[in-house]
């Protein structure tokens, strides 16, 4: 009987024109977001290596390392975030490194293609948390009431049917029969980024997996809320009315409504105050050295090569100790602020996953690497990087140049130079945190829509046994 009933539910989604033409759109705009993600991508990674060339192009020709000045890294494209790009495009991209200081990236100084910009909300998130949503209320919001009016309902109850049967069949059949066939144009999709030649890692494709599989846990949520709904209405005009109301409140009050919330429970100091603190610090910092450089007199009777290297170590001494009281004060003024808008988003993301919208888009960025803790592993990847920077430039020239003023005597004795072998320059390397590290993060959203499937088929299931067939 089960297996009567869901065939029967498949062959009736199927042969509709309603599906044709929802399935159609939906696949359509799948397609469309893996195209102008694999694209995007291709863009960006021009882009990137373009704006990595001329990094070095700007240094060809010296001859001494204390000349090089202005070094910058880029983050690269990363492939999983052209299918879901959270907050990639929206972070600064471009970090300048002194070799000592704080590090902040800049925004993305390597450009974007404007025509892609146009179209950057169209990846898989958008697509799941906007479009399967209208999908699944489209196809179930009278799945029980629509049969009502069409007088079906009677006419199967008419028959030795159990609820307890038709309504799991009904809720099976409904999944199957509109959820599924949307792993072909996923597949499909899969297809294009091969094409464009996106080069897609095992992990890039588990990444990829685990957010479809979100996808479908949300859609399941929204099918077993409409069938809910539709087991609580006698018509199914009243039902759609009510699931309308539900999507807006789902995917467009709650999550603005849980950022408005925290952000007025939690105070966050801007990042343009913040600057401004340092940079008065710095300047302070700044006055204080030019006294003790006021006051600095030279050996009499050293050799010139002895005067110069006798001032190059205090100097590297002033940048030293300027260095480490701006590092504490940033460090502190940074946790501060940290520490402040940590508990304003969990605040924020805390209060919008009552909303299964939320809870999807969260889970997907979270698995693409893209969420909101991206802009602090970049930041920590180029802090590392800074490191290794300045123990090279050490190496090379004997001082850290960062934020320092380097004297040097030449004579006309001296050798002839070569040109600097700027392959010698450390490489900046950018690698997504691992699944593993968000594992438990991932575990939390992914259950969560889970939860909301069961609740919205339980519902459905218990409606159903107390609804009205006649």
């Amino acid at each position: 009987m089960l297996s009567l009933i869901i065939t029967k539910e498949l062959r009736d989604i199927i042969v509709s024109s309603k599906f044709a033409l929802t399935f159609g759109v939906c696949s359509l705009l799948i397609l469309l977001s893996f195209y102008v993600g694999g694209r995007n991508y291709q863009v960006n990674r021009e882009q990137y290596e373009a704006a990595t060339r001329e990094n070095l192009r700007k240094l060809e020709g010296l001859m001494d390392w204390m000349s090089v000045r202005d070094f910058r890294v880029y983050l690269p494209p990363q492939p999983i975030a052209s299918i879901v790009m959270g907050i990639s495009n929206d972070i600064g991209r471009t970090a300048e490194i002194r070799g000592r200081g704080e590090v902040r990236p800049e925004d993305n100084r390597y450009g974007d293609d404007p025509v892609y910009a146009v179209f950057r909300f169209l990846d898989l998130d958008f697509v799941f948390q906007i479009i399967l949503s209208l999908f699944a209320i489209l196809f179930a919001y009278d799945a029980v009431s629509g049969e009502k009016e069409r007088g079906t309902l009677r006419l199967t109850f008419a028959n030795p049917v159990p609820r307890s049967t038709y309504i799991i069949g009904k809720l099976l059949g409904s999944f199957l029969g509109a959820g599924l066939p949307l792993l072909i144009p996923i597949l499909l999709g899969c297809v294009v980024l091969i094409a464009l030649g996106v080069p897609m890692t095992a992990d890039d494709w588990l990444r990829l997996s685990l957010v479809v599989l979100a996808g479908l846990l949300y859609f399941a949520a929204f099918l077993g809320a409409s069938v809910l709904v539709s087991s609580a209405t006698q018509r199914s005009s009243t039902s759609f009315l009510i699931l309308l109301a539900l999507w807006i409140t789902s995917v467009l009050v709650l999550p603005r409504t849980a950022v408005l919330l925290a952000g007025r429970a939690v105070d966050v100091p801007s990042v343009d105050d913040l600057n401004s603190q340092k940079g008065r610090y710095n300047v302070s910092l700044w006055e204080e050295d030019r006294k003790q450089m006021a006051n600095y007199r030279v050996p009499s009777g050293s050799p010139p090569d002895k005067m110069m290297s006798d001032f190059q170590k205090f100097m590297s001494g002033l940048g030293d100790e300027r260095e480490r009281k701006m590092n504490e004060f940033t460090q502190r003024l940074n946790e501060e602020r940290s520490n402040r808008q940590r508990v304003q988003e969990r605040l924020a993301l805390g209060l919008s996953r009552i909303s299964p919208s939320a809870v999807v888009s969260l889970a997907s960025m979270e698995i693409a690497g893209t969420g909101v803790h991206m802009q602090e592993a970049y930041i920590a990847a180029a802090e590392r990087y800074q490191k290794t920077y300045a123990e090279f430039m050490k190496e090379k020239t004997g001082v850290n140049p960062g934020g320092g003023l380097i004297f040097r005597i030449t004579t006309d004795d001296e050798p002839e130079k070569q040109p600097l072998n700027l392959q010698e320059i450390p490489r900046f390397e950018f690698v997504l945190p691992s699944l593993a590290a968000s594992l438990g993060s991932i575990a939390i959203d992914l259950g969560l829509l889970g939860l909301f499937t069961i609740i919205g088929f339980i519902g459905a299931f218990i409606g159903f046994l107390r609804y009205d067939v006649r």
